[in-house]
């Protein structure tokens, strides 16, 4: 038997530890060279671990195991071939008398009767209880095919008719569902956690708030929306029309575009805006480079590809990191109003919102217009109160006249 281990290998400079959150291949399949096996999740992504060498694959961790880098994750048999057995296990070099066979153990806690990842996503959205599932995986584990049955199971499954004449007493009390359930929480979320308590708890954060006419934006985009898309294939958005308007006023604000690094604070002659993205897993934050540079057309392409593969699992490690502010669009939710949390080590994060149309004073005269609010959360360490405004106001002033913001005026 020739055996090669597979390690977990080392993923960027600050993962130290890893998440096994899926196997892709059954214990024991035959798998080829670079063939993924299993999913890791780090801190920021989902990542595929691929085959180092050709044959049967053996187990050595399980899913839902932390593992740091450098931890033994599996073995590979190469003297197995495809489609021919493994080797014989060698003979028992001593015996014992026949015992009664001993009740199989786990291999790991998160196995007898509990879900895999995708299979618990399944379930809950069927409204299945796992406890009703029986387990076909390895050690009793609910598989996704298991969920999926379970479903059909249940739409299936015919109205009970009452088969007594006396009606049954009903204990008012504990009519309904009180099921609890506990799932680990995953490493994306737990790096979450982490990232908004640190922001709160080690910054001076306040949150500036002020609000935005549409109009000229909206008339802008109804105007030239159809020639743009014949031009450059994708919709003029909100969002690359924020963007360059952030983009412009920090270039003329340097404080709002900076950050406390230990006892310094460090400018940028670029804009890096990190877009808040959310996904299955959580909001993830990729940014979009040199923003002062780049057309309206660039801006929503990018936003556009960083967005699927933020949903697809596929962002890489250095797509996600960088940025120098950002911009979160709580409005796709129906979102009214809200103080973001700052994206450390940035200072600042603008909160875009819903619109929603509202009557304002204009010379004089009520009328309806397209309203939403703005929420600029900032470090009060390194940003003023009157930088604040100011730049919120800026922003506001080039959104209300988009063609000033079109013409670099």
């Amino acid at each position: 038997m020739s055996l090669v281990e597979m390690k977990v290998p080392t993923i960027g400079e600050s993962i130290t530890e890893v998440t096994l959150s899926q196997w892709l291949k059954k214990d024991g399949e035959y798998v080829n060279v670079d063939e993924p096996i299993c999913e890791f999740e780090s801190d920021k992504a989902t990542l595929e671990f691929p085959a180092e060498a050709s044959g049967k694959l053996i187990y050595v961790a399980n899913e839902g195991d932390d593992l740091a880098i450098g931890a033994l994750v599996a073995r590979v048999d190469t003297s197995v071939s495809a489609g021919a057995p493994g080797p014989a296990s060698p003979p028992v070099a001593e015996t014992k008398p026949a015992e009664a066979p001993a009740k199989s153990v786990p291999s790991s806690t998160y196995a007898l009767g509990h879900p895999s990842p995708a299979a618990a996503k399944i379930l809950r959205e069927g409204d299945v209880n796992p406890s009703q599932v029986s387990g076909t995986g390895k050690d009793g584990r609910i598989t996704k095919e298991d969920a999926a049955k379970a479903i059909e199971n249940k739409a299936a499954a015919p109205l009970e008719t009452a088969t007594k004449s006396q009606p049954v007493p009903i204990n008012i009390s504990i009519l309904g569902s009180r099921n609890v359930r506990s799932e680990k929480m995953s490493r994306m979320r737990k790096t979450i956690a982490a990232r908004l308590v640190s922001a709160k708890n080690n910054t001076a954060m306040l949150t500036t708030f002020n609000e935005v006419d549409l109009t000229a934006v909206n008339e802008l985009r109804k105007k030239y929306q159809d020639k743009f898309v014949a031009k450059y294939g994708i919709k003029l958005g909100y969002m690359s029309i924020f963007a360059k308007a952030c983009s412009r006023v920090l270039m003329d604000m340097p404080d709002v575009n900076a950050m406390i690094v230990e006892n310094e604070i460090v400018y940028h002659d670029y804009v890096d805006i990190s877009v808040a993205i959310s996904t299955p897993t959580g909001l993830v934050v990729p940014p979009v480079y040199n923003v002062e540079s780049l057309g309206f057309h660039e801006i929503e392409f990018k936003i556009k590809e960083l967005a699927e593969k933020a949903r697809d699992g596929k962002l890489t490690l250095e797509e996600m990191k960088g940025g120098t502010f950002t911009i979160t669009n709580g409005g796709v939710f129906g979102s009214l109003v809200s103080t973001p949390i700052i994206n450390e080590p940035q200072s600042a994060i603008l909160g875009m919102h819903a619109i929603k149309e509202r009557p304002v004073a204009i010379d004089g005269q009520v009328v309806i217009r397209p309203m939403m609010y703005l929420a600029l959360s900032y470090d009060h360490r390194i940003i003023d109160g009157s930088t604040s405004v100011t730049f919120l106001v800026k922003v506001k002033e080039l959104l209300e006249d988009p063609i000033s913001l079109l013409m670099d005026i």
